[in-house]
């Protein structure tokens, strides 16, 4: 008998090691996920176990660290609390039925209802609305909280940061969160927070990846919300990250790659609601309860201003109910009965949101889908390609926004009188990964204001047609299905 060698013997652990794994995520990966993203992980596992359960274990679960899903829990029950305890002023009866059941949805799983009286405006300008909110700023007498996912401080944001300084010199207390990770990629982040560190404004990272103070989790949980509110009276939130529109970034500047943007300015008691969000993720990140008193001003007049708006926040991300934003999505496109159009960079749907949309076309609801022409994400955009013979095949009609620019905008209008707006893209991460917010708003004179947004897409894109994309090169429509693969790994 011939001795057994030392390589035999890891030969022998290593298949028992594979072989284990396999029967383990057989029998672990499906547990509480969709059927689409336990099949992705388990093809990974069953190819190649060891470095798919490693892959697994960094990126497989959502889990946050013991404190973190404390503060949350009890962020969100004082919430509940304190706007169940208020008056409604708006009578959701007013709201066509299945309206009505989704703001009830939203409430029950977002835990911030429906609200009237509010005043709303459309901002498509990028420069523009960063300095309509620094001229915001300079007004405060309270508080100004920001949060945005991305935050830099270049030459196009220096306003805004100018007036935050200018606010903490009269006294006015002004907190700051931005994505650790998010805001990290940008060049000039150690010079941001240099100039932090000078200022009186007191600023956070969010969901900070940091292994020796105990701070770990799956690396790719991001907080993608973008709000400002200054004095609980105005409110400001959308898809606009805070940077110059090509992120500072000398490959975009060469391209003459810039973001296309949408935000939505608010006065009225919504504004309480995106303040709490604020307040939710500020204690969630320093364990301090803000003060959410109102310092109420005169509303100012604008002549391109809607009035008497009714205004839901929706927060959606990890450790609230699951999805609640791709709930309220699916629902909104379910009732359509005459047009649907969507704005999404980046349109990688869940089954039930791909139903949704190619149903509705189905049933003769005119749809359409505006995306950017070229992706800034590789993986990404092959992700998103894969799905357009299918939406294309339904009768959705695509539009490419042109290159070099990306339409970063976030929003969505069904019929003549439901828009919505807000961080939250048509994608697996933004319904599974990231923390969102998306603002809910029923409103003829709203919609009406967002055709006009969506008629400027549709002039500057052109058309996709299935015959065009049916003519693509066999390699690439191989890429596109592997990314749509990895986009499940979620």
């Amino acid at each position: 008998m011939e001795p057994v060698t030392v390589a035999a013997v890891i030969t022998w652990i290593i298949v028992i090691l594979e072989v284990g794994l396999r029967i383990i995520a057989l029998g672990v990966i499906p547990a509480s996920r969709k059927p689409s993203t336990g099949m992705a992980w388990l093809l990974l596992i069953l190819i190649e176990p060891i470095v798919g359960f490693t892959i697994f274990l960094l990126f497989g679960r959502t889990r946050l660290e013991g404190k973190r899903v404390r503060r949350q829990r009890d962020a969100i029950s004082e919430i509940r609390a304190r706007a169940d305890a208020l008056p409604l002023s708006f009578d959701d009866q007013l709201l066509r039925p299945s309206h009505r059941t989704v703001a009830a949805l939203n409430h029950r799983l977002g835990s911030l209802p429906l609200t009237g009286g509010n005043e709303v405006q459309l901002w498509p300008d990028y420069a523009g609305v960063i300095k309509e909110m620094a001229a915001e700023v300079d007004r405060a007498q309270a508080h100004v909280h920001v949060e945005f996912y991305i935050t830099a401080w270049d030459e196009v944001t220096d306003p805004l940061f100018s007036a935050l300084v200018r606010a903490t010199d009269r006294g006015v207390d002004v907190r700051l969160l931005f994505d650790h990770l998010g805001s990290r990629g940008i060049p000039g982040y150690q010079d941001m927070l240099a100039k932090l560190e000078k200022t009186a404004i007191q600023w956070r990272p969010m969901l900070p990846i940091q292994p020796l103070k105990g701070t770990f989790r799956r690396p790719d949980l991001r907080n993608h919300r973008k709000i400002l509110v200054v004095d609980g009276s105005v409110g400001y939130t959308g898809s606009l990250n805070m940077t110059e529109p090509g992120y500072n970034k000398p490959k975009n500047h060469k391209l003459g790659r810039e973001w296309v943007e949408l935000m939505v300015r608010l006065e009225g008691p919504v504004v309480g609601a995106l303040n709490a969000v604020f307040a939710s993720d500020w204690y969630v990140e320093t364990g301090e309860v803000v003060d959410l008193v109102p310092v109420l001003g005169e509303p100012d007049a604008r002549d391109d201003e809607i009035f008497d708006v009714p205004c839901q926040v929706v927060p959606s991300g990890p450790g609230i109910v699951a999805e609640n934003n791709l709930r309220m999505f699916t629902s909104l496109i379910y009732a359509a009965t005459e047009r649907i159009s969507l704005t999404s960079p980046y349109f990688v749907p869940d089954e039930s949101l791909l139903y949704a949309v190619t149903t509705a076309a189905q049933r003769g609801v005119d749809v359409e889908l505006f995306v950017s022409e070229v992706s800034d994400q590789f993986m990404v955009g092959h992700a998103q390609a894969s799905y357009y013979r299918a939406l294309l095949e339904a009768g959705v009609r695509i539009y490419l926004y042109p290159a070099p620019f990306v339409l970063h905008a976030k929003h969505f209008t069904v019929d003549d009188d439901m828009a919505v707006v807000g961080s939250s893209n048509m994608d697996m991460r933004s319904f599974g990964l990231n923390y969102e917010v998306s603002l809910m708003m029923p409103d003829r004179n709203v919609v009406a204001r967002m055709r006009t947004v969506e008629d400027s897409y549709r002039a500057l894109s052109k058309e996709l047609t299935l015959e065009e994309w049916s003519e693509r090169p066999a390699i690439t429509r191989y890429v596109d299905n592997v990314m749509r693969l990895t986009a499940a790994l979620q």
